[in-house]
């Protein structure tokens, strides 16, 4: 059976990712053919200008009939988000695919497009963890979840980091071909199989823009201190308020406790000691103002997915 995938080219895509992508897709293929998996994978580009419904301008089979789409992706873009005004007629005819039943995948900055589509009202997406703020206000009924790599809602999927195009290719090879030429085409990359998380990866990102004066004050305390008072007396004086309205306004313009924002940054600190230092975890532990190991490594782990040691023998430079 041919599964039948389209790459959308829509204005600022970027092009390393829809030819990586094609190669992933011949590769698992060719992996497939040596196995026992019975498929095909059938790629088209699509390139959209202009406001025009996108046309075809890459076929791995042009012999074969007319096809359905089974996945429409959505390529990460090294320019800005795009803007809504040019997704709109993308947007259009993208939920037409997916009333047809078309499976739609994002990967990175893609999740605008997909955005726009109206189709995340009330559900899960990951993006780059640099666009988490931006996305969200841009879409407030949609749950941005940058922790994750890759989010599969079934007829939707999303992915986060520029590369985490290898990731979604490979759980669509997954879902078609089977796991063992979803391992094999992993294995002839040199990548890890789907698996990984952003949060791995990700550095806090704090939300500074959200007008709320009183609580910046409190913030930019917190920052330069590096969370290690994080008090809720000494933090509601920063701000100037009651200590109740304090926490109430705190968590509505952050999105965070005071509690998890301080630990947020205590957990950033102790990310850059592990990676560029030799401190034993225990004296790391110290200095970023634990005086228990044990509560730091169960914090750490809650935040970042990993162990403080897991983290430093990934990451250590």
């Amino acid at each position: 059976m041919t599964e039948q995938i389209g790459i959308l080219l829509y204005p600022g895509a970027q092009v390393s990712a829809v030819l990586g992508l094609t190669d992933l897709f011949h590769l698992a293929c060719r992996s497939a053919a040596h196995g026992d998996a019975a498929g095909h994978l059938r790629v088209r580009h699509l390139r959209a200008d202009a406001g025009a419904a996108p046309e075809t301008v890459f076929d791995s089979d042009p012999q074969a009939e007319e096809p359905r789409y089974d996945v429409m992706i959505l390529p990460p873009s090294l320019e800005p988000p795009i803007s809504p005004e040019a997704a709109a007629p993308l947007a259009r005819w993208l939920r037409e695919r997916h009333a047809d039943g078309t499976v739609l995948a994002s990967v990175c900055g893609g999740a605008f497009l997909l955005g726009e589509t109206g189709l995340l009202a009330g559900r899960a997406v990951t993006t780059h963890w640099t666009y988490v703020l931006a996305l969200q206000d841009r879409f407030p009924k949609v749950r941005v979840d940058t922790d994750r790599l890759i989010i599969d809602g079934g007829d939707i999927v999303s992915a986060g980091g520029l590369m985490s195009w290898t990731d979604l290719g490979l759980k669509l090879v997954d879902r078609f071909l089977g796991p063992v030429a979803m391992a094999a085409t992993a294995r002839m990359l040199l990548v890890d199989p789907p698996g990984r998380e952003q949060r791995y990866y990700s550095g806090f990102v704090p939300r500074l823009n959200h007008g709320d004066a009183a609580i910046l004050k409190a913030q930019h305390f917190l920052q330069a201190g590096e969370g290690k008072e994080a008090r809720l007396s000494v933090l509601a004086a920063q701000a100037g308020l009651e200590a109740r309205t304090f926490l109430r306004r705190f968590q509505k313009a952050t999105g965070l406790t005071a509690t998890d924002y301080a630990q947020r940054l205590r957990v950033a600190k102790a990310q850059e000691l592990l990676q560029f230092g030799q401190q034993p975890v225990e004296r790391i532990a110290w200095q970023v103002g634990y005086s228990d190991p044990g509560a730091f490594r169960k914090v750490f782990l809650r935040i970042v997915g990993l162990t403080p040691g897991e983290y430093r023998q990934r990451f250590h430079a």
